[in-house]
């Protein structure tokens, strides 16, 4: 069986994936979240007029004054009656404007005594200043937020502010978190010497944690094909269901029988990259399900490259691959071989250095780096100060 380039099996898992059915959530928690059509304002804002100063408001024809101050008006309230030629209102910075008056001038450059107010050694105010205009920020109709948006805090004020108190979103994906392996114990328990504590199924949690999505972690299934048949079958109404571990071709990789026998089948399997070469992708009842590599970098590796992607696309986003960019390389590096290869390195201003070891269990190492760079299957030994493609971590 040949290799599928990275690219390739991006795609062809990409294309198995459907957005998930739009549910309504309340605005104040869409954060995070990629809205999937246009939204347009419900209101105009600010609907009327209204003051962006703490001062008077009054008619500029009346400069430089005297005027007689004839009432208040305070956010949320308002003056009931025009001002009349002479006449100034007290205003305070979110109140509406009174009719007939057409400018505030600040507290800070006007003189009062008792109701009388004039204006102070400042100098006149300019026709209409430290107004807000009605529809200034947007109006009625407006676009607010375009289609494929990742909602952030400054778009839910916008939402809100736009008049929508809920918005209807992708719901979020299911995902059933699976790791397997005999020789695995939970983070933190006593273990022998032939055992290992579970890291992946904490670390592709945390990794799930910064996007839209529900991921469950069903724990460690041990290397026997009844009972990762089973744990594989009591999760097929999730919508992604990841195992790590197991999808090698060893007497004990049990992902691909179990598949097979909890009624799911395989699309692709074995990937032209290093690390993480044995990544399977297939359905499971009507779940997408990838069996990751059960090595950390590995299974980090390949979450990056496809489950990441997969969730956010489920999830909306129009754009769902891993964002590359340019960088400097910042030591010399071997030709590669028959595979794509994604290096472990430390990005700094610019400048892309791999960490010292670049083994599959490295985790120490892993958790040094802060980006992947990228090299094609089949380039030449590149030297110091060569452009490379990197992954930002």
């Amino acid at each position: 069986m040949s290799l599928l380039p990275v690219s390739d099996a991006q795609r062809r898992l990409l294309d198995l994936a459907t957005m998930r059915e739009a549910e309504t959530v309340p605005v104040a928690q869409a954060v995070g979240r990629w809205i999937t059509s246009d939204l347009a304002a419900s209101r105009s804002q600010p609907a009327t007029d209204l003051s962006a100063m703490d001062g008077y408001a009054v008619r500029h024809a009346d400069m430089p004054g005297p005027w007689r101050v004839v009432g208040e008006s305070a956010a949320g309230g308002g003056y009931a009656s025009p001002v009349h030629p002479g006449e100034a209102v007290r205003i305070y910075t979110g109140a509406v404007m009174p009719e007939g008056a057409d400018t505030v001038v600040i507290q800070e450059n006007v003189v009062r005594e008792g109701d009388s107010i004039s204006l102070g050694a400042e100098g006149a105010t300019r026709l209409g200043q430290n107004i807000r205009r009605a529809g200034s920020d947007f109006g009625a109709g407006q676009r607010l937020i375009a289609a494929g948006t990742q909602l952030t805090p400054r778009h839910i004020a916008l939402a809100a502010l736009g008049g929508w108190g809920t918005l209807a979103l992708p719901r979020l994906p299911r995902i059933a978190l699976l790791s397997t392996g005999s020789e695995l114990v939970p983070p933190g328990m006593s273990h022998g010497p032939a055992q290992i504590p579970a890291s992946n199924g904490a670390m592709l949690s945390a990794m799930l944690a910064g996007l839209p999505c529900a991921a469950e972690d069903f724990g460690i299934i041990p290397d026997t094909l009844d009972a990762l048949t089973s744990a594989l079958a009591s999760t097929r109404e999730h919508d992604i269901v990841v195992t790590t571990g197991g999808a090698s071709v060893g007497d004990h990789d049990l992902v691909k029988p179990a598949l097979e026998a909890a009624g799911g089948s395989i699309d692709f399997w074995k990937i032209r990259m290093r690390p993480g070469k044995p990544l399977i992708a297939g359905t499971l009842g009507k779940a997408l399900f990838l069996g990751l590599p059960g090595n950390p970098v590995s299974a980090y590796v390949t979450a990056t490259l496809f489950l990441l992607p997969l969730v956010r696309s489920m999830a909306g986003c129009p754009d769902p691959r891993p964002k590359m960019r340019r960088a400097v390389l910042g030591a010399a590096m071997p030709p590669v071989g028959g595979r794509d290869d994604y290096v472990r390195a430390v990005l700094v201003d610019g400048v892309a250095t791999p960490v010292v070891s670049q083994d599959s269990a490295a985790t120490r190492a892993l958790a040094q780096a802060d980006c992947l760079i990228v090299r094609e299957a089949g380039s030449a030994a590149a030297e110091r100060g060569a452009e490379v493609t990197v992954i930002a971590l």
